[in-house]
């Protein structure tokens, strides 16, 4: 079996109004998210972050464009979702990166991974998301964007 690398991104899509792109998972309706994966072997975490954006929206954007914000988070992954990973691994780190589109545009979903797309304001989008780290890394977001406060 191909393990996946306990390493991730997870992938900030946003306007510059603060509309925020949420994706609705294939295996768990309900739990919506920003664009997120593993690292695979040999990868940078950008190159990851940029894999992940095409492979979950058909955005393919030029390697400048994708800002590494530095932040990472530490978790536990969900019981579920372990038999992903090398037996004995519990716990992943998820590093933040933002995308920056002029305007909300259409998507293309990659079936299996996810059912649904939308755009949301930044505080309702927090809200939607399952993940404390994702609700996190939206709720940094006014501070992250130039001209917009909390």
């Amino acid at each position: 079996m191909n393990y996946k690398i306990p390493v991730s991104v997870l992938v900030l899509v946003h306007t510059a109004d603060l509309q925020v792109l949420l994706l609705e998972r294939a295996d768990r309706p309900g739990f919506w998210q920003s664009v997120t994966g593993s690292q695979d072997p040999g990868e940078t975490l950008a190159q990851t972050a940029q894999r992940e954006l095409a492979e979950e929206t058909g955005l393919i954007v030029p390697p400048g464009a994708l800002i590494d914000w530095l932040r990472q988070h530490r978790y536990e992954i969900y019981p579920h979702w372990r038999g992903r990973y090398p037996p004995g691994v519990t716990h992943n780190t998820e590093h933040v990166f933002g995308l920056t589109l002029p305007a909300a545009r259409d998507i293309v979903l990659a079936p299996r991974e996810h059912v649904a797309w939308q755009w949301l304001p930044w505080r309702e989008a927090a809200d939607l998301v399952f993940s404390w780290s994702n609700a996190e890394a939206i709720r940094e977001l006014p501070q992250r964007v130039a001209g917009h406060g909390t």
